[in-house]
């Protein structure tokens, strides 16, 4: 049998809410601290709604407009990580092989952390820390999101079925 190759793309932002706000910063699971979290009904983590955006591009399932919907308006979950999970059991028979990040945003610097994202990520996808590549750019101060005003992030996704 031949195996059957698909990618995703998925895209994610958000602003940050005001530096006084008591919601921490997550990005891709991980808490920056003395960084004001970003406005969204989640927990407005990028790098995991990027992803869900990814995954629902390869199967038409709904992710962020429909099962994270459901679940914040039912249960009140706010954890993306949950999201995630959920949208994973829509995989079916893909399994992910390789995944990839682009971050956009002045603030906050993430390079001390990278490590940390792609050790939680692999664990989560159940791959290889290997298997995951984050990058981060200021956009040079272009958008929005280069001044500081929020985040953006991009998420390609590899998949194989056999």
């Amino acid at each position: 049998m031949q195996s059957i190759y698909r990618t995703g793309i998925g895209q994610d932002s958000h602003r940050f809410l005001p530096p006084d706000s008591s919601k921490p910063c997550v990005i891709g699971g991980v808490i920056f601290p003395k960084m004001p979290g970003l406005s969204a009904d989640s927990d407005g983590d990028v790098i995991y709604h990027s992803l869900c955006n990814a995954i629902t591009s390869l199967t038409g399932v709904p992710i962020l407009g429909g099962i994270a919907q459901e679940l914040y308006k039912k249960d009140g979950i706010t954890d993306s990580e949950v999201y995630v999970k959920k949208g994973l059991e829509t995989l079916g028979k893909q399994k992910i092989v390789h995944i990839a990040f682009s971050i956009e945003g002045k603030r906050p610097k993430i390079e001390d952390k990278i490590q940390e994202m792609k050790k939680k990520m692999a664990t989560l996808l159940k791959i290889k820390v290997e298997q995951v590549g984050i990058t981060a750019t200021t956009g040079d101060g272009l958008t929005d999101f280069g001044c500081g005003d929020g985040l953006q992030c991009f998420c390609i996704v590899t998949t194989v079925e056999n």
